[in-house]
């Protein structure tokens, strides 16, 4: 017989609660394969494609796209035998429910997870009051959706019984006031259609199989101008408008950003430097490396000079490198540097790292951030590339802004802006000319960087970008 097996959402191994559903790659009906990518998720930070632990045929799909669900919620059902033996037809006493579990296999990505073989429990009552209702809706059990409305009390003892033979009332109209409601037959399709549309689909009679509307039947009672209902909530994950405001809900990367940065903004004493820096000198230094042989195939940004600097200059200011932990009393020096960049993506702001970036030549961090933004602004970085870092460049120079006071990473002590590089009149031997000059900005946590070694960090960086040469002093 037909063995049902429920996928519940996964925690993709970063310790996360939730996650958005981005887009199905199944549909119910659909064969599967082990392994096979069946739906899109968005985590708090990035997109992530979830495989099938089984193969099979999909029976149905619990949660649409633009959902965002729990870890452990069922997002559909597989049919695992799908060529089995059809299943016993159901009996007027409920049989009680399979008590065997088995573990999900481990996938890619993420760790197995215990969930049981059998189907959804309704959260209604599994009998309807009327046999007829109950004959159709076993028949279409595993395609439509349940009846939720509440279980009717039982008849007190000596009430005399109704006949047999069970009434059915001629119309759907009729069933309306039947103990425990009307539950019409459609598919979700046609049932968002028919919630688009207003049309109440209880007072419609399906023209399908078994008494099964279609969305034929919704378009026509749309234009007929069928009794509609009252218009329903807005569907989860939709956009609100009314007159001339526009709502999104926060989620995602927006709901993890601004909880990042409020609880870094609340905790961490914020004091942000400015510094002025003539990098004529880097430019130039850019240019003549454009045409060595090693830099030729490498896009060589004034980005990966900053990047190179910011870590050189670590190395006399390790405190700039640390962390606070609060519950050991303990600033956390790191001989290490997992550099953050800021990238902005269609989905909101990410800052993927840069591992071990002290240990990295001018060339290896130019095509490190290459390779980083590209993956990035595709919606592709993977969430172990996003934590754990230790020090963050936020590269304001690309919307051609000057500079900022820029929010420090949560578990960081520092963020560096890196504003734009703009030809400025300067004054170099007491002459005026004209230089490429940017600024700096430097945000550090001020329970464990004084102002003196904030100053000095701003300042070896500032010293790095005006004269690289300083560079072999290191």
């Amino acid at each position: 017989m037909p063995e049902y097996k429920s996928f519940p959402l996964p925690d993709t191994a970063e310790g996360l609660t939730e996650a958005e559903i981005l887009n199905w790659q199944v549909k119910p009906g659909d064969t599967v394969t082990v392994n096979q990518i069946i739906v899109e998720i968005e985590t708090a930070k990035a997109a992530v494609e979830l495989p099938c632990p089984w193969a099979g045929v999909v029976t149905e799909l619990h949660v649409q796209a633009g959902q965002t669900v729990e870890v452990g919620t069922p997002i559909l059902t597989i049919d695992v035998d799908p060529g089995g033996a059809a299943a016993p037809a159901p009996s007027s006493t409920p049989a009680p429910a399979a008590a065997d579990e088995e573990e999900m296999k481990p996938l890619v990505g993420y760790g197995s997870k215990a969930v049981t073989a059998k189907r959804r429990a309704r959260k209604g009552p599994a009998v309807p009051v009327e046999a007829a209702a109950a004959a159709a809706q076993s028949t279409v059990a595993a395609a439509f959706e349940r009846h939720q409305g509440p279980v009717p009390d039982s008849p007190p003892p000596n009430t005399p019984v109704a006949p047999a033979v069970p009434v059915v009332p001629d119309s759907p109209a009729a069933l309306v006031d039947l103990p425990g409601g009307y539950v019409p037959l459609a598919k979700p399709p046609v049932r968002k259609l028919a919630k688009d549309l207003g049309v109440d689909l209880r007072k419609l009679t399906g023209s399908g199989d078994a008494g099964v509307i279609t969305r034929a039947d919704v378009e026509r009672a749309a234009t007929n101008g069928t009794v509609v209902a009252e218009p329903e909530p807005t569907p989860v994950g939709a956009v609100v408008r009314e007159r001339g405001e526009r709502r999104v809900p926060i989620k995602g990367v927006r709901k993890v950003t601004a909880q990042a940065m409020v609880a870094s903004a609340f905790t961490a004493p914020h004091v942000t430097e400015f510094l002025t820096v003539d990098v004529t000198p880097m430019m130039e230094l850019r240019a003549k490396l454009k045409d060595h042989p090693d830099f030729r195939s490498v896009k060589l940004t004034p980005l990966a000079f900053c990047a190179k600097a910011l870590v050189t200059a670590i190395k006399r200011t390790p405190e700039v490198n640390s962390s606070w932990d609060e519950a050991a009393q303990e600033i956390v020096f790191k001989d290490y540097v997992h550099l953050g960049i800021a990238a902005a993506t269609p989905r909101g702001l990410i800052v993927p790292k840069i591992r071990d970036a002290d240990t990295l030549s001018l060339r290896e961090l130019a095509q490190a951030l290459e390779s980083l933004t590209t993956v990035a602004r595709e919606g592709k970085t993977p969430p172990a590339d996003m934590v754990n870092g230790t020090i963050t460049i936020t590269n304001v120079g690309v919307f051609g802004v000057d500079t900022g006071t820029p929010i420090i990473n949560p578990g960081e002590s520092a963020i560096l802006a890196f504003g734009a590089i703009r030809d400025t009149p300067w004054v170099v031997d007491g002459q005026i000319t004209i230089r490429k000059v940017c600024q700096l900005a430097l945000s550090f946590d001020h329970r464990l960087v004084d102002g003196q070694q904030g100053s000095e960090f701003l300042a070896a960086v500032g010293a790095l970008l005006a004269n690289p040469a300083l560079a072999i002093t290191y």
